[in-house]
């Protein structure tokens, strides 16, 4: 059994492969395990690393740093391209004020990590752990240890205090949304808060009876108040036609819009009446609503597609069909023509058979295509990234040039090819379930390393008094913010409690409080909430720990 025992103990490149693949798997196991609704899920497999460090289990330092530093690499690039396409967009209208709660939590979490560590005696690189630690944000703990590792400052505590302050940063999340809800949020608001999904698509019908609108064409209906809309379909005389903006409203015309559920209201006042059938069931079929009008998704893989405008490719002219909605990332989006098309989005297509299999045709709709991972995108990102995040810069008052490293600069470039990548034609498309896979891996890589290095003296800082000043210093770190921030946003900006839930759990970057929000609110409401806030939280998660080390250390 000697050869057995080897295998692990051994300094070897195989002895790491099969440690960290160990140490991986069980993590993820019983990652999966829920207690009470909620699971530690990838995260998990930092705590095995740990143990497996406090067992004397470890492998050559070198294979550990090259893992260590390709996992962060790797996860911080896919998260990249997750968050670029929404990043800036998340700025528009309702997200501002989602955003700017967001930075207030961050804000508030590092000005009390900075007096922490002025107060409770402990280092500022150990409170940065205790902050990673208390946000459940790992990524920002990579950020924090290259950026000491460029000071010539040991790296290894900052991880033993994310440790120690990580379960509280998943529990703290939600003792605080339970308390805004038990002092702020009577059951009546619980249940309203879910019966309205104001973001996501909608489709809603409508009869033409109001005269301020009759002989206009649909072009001249939209005003600058006005809510965006879709009309795409319109009844006269027991005929269904696909609408073009040149067509003329008649009185008594029924019309089917797609458009956000909380324009409904506005819309119902400006065509005159409501139809109470309700198009967003799942039973409805639509390709019987009409003989010759059929319903179809047609997926975008022709490259010269990407990054063109919906309304520049003239569908509606050329084909005489309507574009409804655009279905990208799991979402479903208004295809207004100011949309700007994406390789891989999926098109709703309402017109006859004949037209949309052309207009399949123009678009590429191939979908085995999608399935062919675009891998020179993916290592140019990284090198890309790897370069900004080497570039030195000299900011005033801080003598070591400042680089945003491992974490910062591959997540810089990846954001941005995600975001203006289809402007200039570049294909940066992954399948949904590959970029998930690209996340997964790299972070389980990351954790795995990260627990062998600081499990050696887990054990015995825990129970040191150093081990209970972040144990209460995390659990400050975690609750104060966003309760306070949570308050404001239900009293001041009035948001409702689903939103500012949301926005609660993605200023902190913890998906297992969401379940647990999503447990007690039904409807999408705070996954599109956290989704908002989201790309920016964590952007400025993993670039703060460096700053604040760079200019307070």
């Amino acid at each position: 059994m000697k050869w057995l025992y080897g295998l692990i103990s051994d300094y070897s490149g195989l002895q790491a492969v099969i440690l960290l693949s160990l140490i991986c798997a069980t993590g993820l196991g019983l990652g999966k395990l829920k207690i009470r609704g909620m699971a530690l899920g990838t995260s998990f497999v930092f705590f095995i690393g740990i143990v497996a460090g406090a067992f004397g289990l470890f492998i050559d330092r070198q294979m550990l740093n090259y893992v260590e530093c390709f996992g962060l690499v790797l996860f911080v690039y896919a998260l990249g391209l997750q968050v670029g396409p929404g990043f800036f967009s998340s700025f528009r209208k309702g997200g501002v004020p989602l955003n700017m709660l967001a930075m207030g939590v961050i804000v508030l979490g590092t000005l009390f990590t900075i007096l922490g560590a002025r107060v409770a005696g402990s280092s500022l690189p150990d409170m940065i752990g205790v902050l990673c630690g208390a946000t459940t944000n790992t990524p920002a703990l990579g950020a924090a240890q290259q950026t000491l590792k460029q000071l010539g400052i040991p790296a290894i505590t900052p991880a033993l205090a994310c440790a120690v302050a990580y379960p509280m940063g998943i529990i703290g999340v939600i003792l605080a949304v339970m308390l805004l809800r038990k002092l702020f949020v009577s059951e009546e608001e619980l249940k309203k808060c879910g019966q309205e999904d104001n973001y996501n698509t909608f489709v809603a019908g409508f009869r033409v009876t109001n005269p301020v609108i009759f002989n206009k064409t649909i072009g001249e209906i939209p005003g600058k108040n006005m809510p965006r809309f879709i009309i795409s379909r319109l009844w006269r005389a027991g005929d269904v036609s696909i609408p073009t903006s040149d067509i003329v409203l008649k009185e008594g015309d029924r019309i089917l819009v797609v458009t956000s559920r909380r324009s409904v209201p506005v819309l119902t006042t400006l065509f005159g009446e409501a139809d109470e059938t309700d198009w967003n069931s799942r039973k409805i079929d639509w390709n019987s609503i009409d003989a010759h009008l059929v319903s179809r998704r047609v997926v975008i893989t022709r490259p010269e597609i990407n990054g063109k405008k919906l309304g520049a490719l003239r569908l509606r002219n050329e084909y005489g069909v309507n574009v409804s909605r655009v279905y990208r990332s799991g979402i479903q989006l208004l295809a207004t023509s100011d949309f700007r098309l994406q390789y891989g989005d999926r098109l709703t297509v309402i017109g006859e058979a004949a037209a949309i299999d052309r207009v399949g045709e123009f678009m590429g709709n191939t979908v085995k295509n999608l399935n062919e991972p675009n891998l020179i995108a993916i290592f140019t990102g990284i090198v890309l990234g790897l370069v900004v995040g080497s570039v030195p810069l000299f900011i005033p008052g801080i003598t070591t040039p400042v680089k945003l490293g491992l974490a910062g600069g591959p997540i810089i470039v990846e954001i941005l090819m995600g975001a203006f990548g289809p402007g200039i034609h570049m294909i940066t498309y992954t399948t949904i379930s590959a970029n998930l896979m690209l996340r997964s891996l790299g972070i389980s890589l990351y954790l795995a390393c990260l627990g062998l290095d600081a499990g050696a003296n887990f054990l015995e800082t825990i129970f040191r008094p150093e081990g209970l000043v972040w144990i209460g210093s995390g659990a400050l770190i975690t609750i104060v913010p966003i309760f306070l921030m949570g308050m404001i946003g239900l009293k001041v900006v009035r948001l409702d409690f689903g939103t500012v839930s949301g926005m609660m759990c993605g200023s902190m970057s913890n998906p297992m409080a969401l379940n647990y929000v999503n447990d007690i609110i039904p409807g999408d409401i705070p996954s599109l909430s956290y989704a908002t806030v989201y790309p920016l939280s964590m952007f400025l998660r993993v670039i703060i720990a460096q700053v604040t080390l760079m200019f307070f250390l």
